[in-house]
Order: C-alpha cells, then sequence, then structure tokens
C-alpha cells in the first residue's frame, strides 16, 4: 500500500488506516476477540497507522491495541486523542493538569512511554483560541511524553484555527463525498503550512457503503440508533449529518459511476484519496473482509472526471444543503 508524509511529524503512513471508534464502542456489542481481530486484520494487510481516544469505551480500545501489539513485530504510529474526558466538557477545562493527567492515562493503557500523536478530541469552539491550551501540548512534547500533537475538529474553521499554531502537526477532520466543504479552503492552508490531514467518517456511518437501506435497524447503543439527531454529541458524527432517508437516496444515485470492479464503499474512499492533501483515511470496521476492502481501495485507479463531475453533482443536487453550511 502507497504511504503518504503525515505533515511535518516525520512519519509516513499508509494512505488507509484503521479507526477503533467501534472496538471501543457506540457501535452496538463488540467483544474483545473482534477488537483483537481488527487489528490483526489491519497489520496483516499493511496498514502503520491506527487511530484511537482514550473515552473510546472508557480506554478499552487503546488497551486492545497495546495488547495486540505487545504480541506483534509491527510498530505502527498509534494517534489518540484527550478532552472528552472531561465533564463538563468545557474549553476553559482544557489546560495543563487535566491535558497532562489524560495523557498520563494513555500512556498506561498503550503501555508507553511516549505518545506517537495526541489530538484535542473535539473540543468546544473557544478552545481554539486559547493559547495556554497549545502551549500545554507543547509542554507536554517537551517533557516527551508526547511526540506530535494536533488536533480532531468538527468545523472547518476550527481546523484553519488550530493550524495557525506552529506546533499543530496534523488536523483530523470529516470528509467524504457527502461532506466535502474541506476541500474548498481547509486542505489548501493544511498543505501550505505542511500539516497532516486524517480523515475520519469516510463512509458516513456505513451510508457510503452502500450496504443500508431503509429497513437497516441499529442496535440500542449504536449511535447511529441514539444520535441521529446529535442528542448525545455532534450530530455531524452520525452518517456525516446528513438526514438518513436523503442520504440513502444520494447513494442511489452515486451507484452509477461506481467502476465494476469496485464496491461503493472503495469508490468513496477512493475519492477521498484522490486528493492531493489527504494523509490518510481512517475507516472503521471490525469485519476483518471490509478491513481488508477498505486497503485495496489505495490500489484503485483515480477516478475519472466523469466520476468526479458525477460525484459533485450528487452532493450539490441532494447533500450540500443539510451539511456545507454547519461544518
Amino acid at each position: 500500500m502507497e504511504q503518504r508524509e503525515l505533515g511535518s511529524t516525520g512519519y509516513d503512513v499508509t494512505e488507509v488506516g484503521l479507526g477503533t471508534w467501534e472496538i471501543g464502542g457506540d457501535w452496538g456489542d463488540i467483544s474483545e476477540s473482534e477488537g483483537k481481530r481488527a487489528i490483526e486484520t489491519a497489520l496483516d494487510a499493511g496498514i502503520d497507522f491506527l487511530d484511537t481516544a482514550d473515552v473510546y469505551g472508557d480506554g478499552r480500545s487503546e488497551q486492545i491495541i497495546a495488547d495486540v501489539l505487545a504480541e506483534r513485530d509491527e510498530e505502527p504510529v498509534v494517534a489518540t486523542k484527550a478532552g472528552r474526558r472531561l465533564d463538563p466538557h468545557e474549553a476553559e477545562r482544557y489546560d495543563r493538569e487535566n491535558l497532562e493527567r489524560f495523557v498520563e492515562r494513555s500512556r498506561e493503557n498503550l503501555d508507553t512511554d511516549t505518545l506517537d500523536l495526541v489530538q484535542l478530541h473535539c473540543p468546544p469552539t473557544d478552545a481554539y483560541y486559547q493559547p495556554e491550551t497549545f502551549d500545554a501540548l507543547a509542554d507536554l512534547k517537551q517533557d516527551r511524553k508526547i511526540s506530535h500533537y494536533g488536533v480532531s475538529v468538527e468545523r472547518v474553521e476550527e481546523g484553519l484555527k488550530a493550524i495557525e499554531y506552529p506546533g499543530v502537526e496534523t488536523v483530523q477532520i470529516i470528509f467524504n463525498p457527502f461532506r466535502q466543504r474541506p476541500a474548498e479552503l481547509f486542505f489548501e492552508q493544511a498543505e501550505e503550512r505542511d500539516v497532516g490531514v486524517i480523515v475520519r467518517v469516510p463512509l458516513a456511518s456505513g451510508l457510503l457503503t452502500g450496504k443500508l437501506d431503509e429497513t437497516s435497524e441499529f442496535p440500542e447503543n449504536d449511535h447511529r440508533n441514539f444520535n441521529r439527531e446529535g442528542e448525545a454529541f455532534d450530530v455531524g458524527e452520525t452518517f456525516a449529518g446528513v438526514p438518513f432517508g436523503e442520504g440513502l437516496e444520494a447513494v442511489e444515485q452515486l451507484r452509477e459511476f461506481v467502476p465494476d470492479d469496485a464496491t461503493m464503499a472503495q469508490f468513496a474512499l477512493r475519492w477521498i484519496l484522490d486528493f492531493d492533501a489527504v494523509s490518510t483515511v481512517i475507516p472503521g470496521s471490525t469485519s476483518p473482509e471490509h478491513i481488508r476492502d477498505n486497503v485495496a481501495a489505495s490500489e484503485l485507479s483515480s477516478l475519472s472526471d466523469d466520476q468526479l463531475a458525477g460525484v459533485q453533482d450528487v452532493y450539490d443536487e441532494r447533500i450540500r444543503e443539510f451539511v456545507h453550511h454547519r461544518w
């Protein structure tokens, strides 16, 4: 699989990584053995970038990653996130004391002295206007508790503000055929500042797999059931903020542009990878078959002008009004 530079970190990472939110929770019941098998499959397929967070299963995802890596020779880049453990989740609480406490816990969970990459985990917008928050991250880097730091954002504006801080080396952001706004200005600015772009929610919570329909049901503890209106966290994290029915209709329109040698999911991932600003994309899955299929998207040819135009038309006609102004 092809590798890309992760901004100025010095890491070269596979252009398809693995997101491990599903291994931690909020996607129904996933056993520890399923979680371990997913990570093992990813490593076997050549993936060398794993993304997790301290709140995914209250540390469960981090711990499962550590358990698997303890039995393997590979040394992938492991990115984690900090901040969502705050309760109340307020900008001013993103301070040195709390961030250091979270970093210490993640170091323990991941069984490492130095975390490869720590990302602020979608903090309130005001946090991006607090230099002391980013000074705290710089101090933790100076203390060698973390090697690099970045942010995971909800909105393009937050990403643009974050990269004004010279120590921010990566931004994780939602980007897919149903969430296209980052390509307008943010990608240009990220490339100019040598900031790595990590793309999350690339398949719009399963919408862009083409395998969901109006009869699809989700477990009670799956966010696609309990967060459709943003009841638990930002609604943009669930189906990329697209109303479920509208998303299904848009997917049907996309099918005519999917090549015969690709699945809908691979088509969506290839669309993302055709943007040079993207460092890596992190679809999450516990299915070995799906993980291997996601990796195979890296080998597909770039999309044609007609295919790109088709995706744009579907977005403009069916999706833009729901998402473009919000994120």
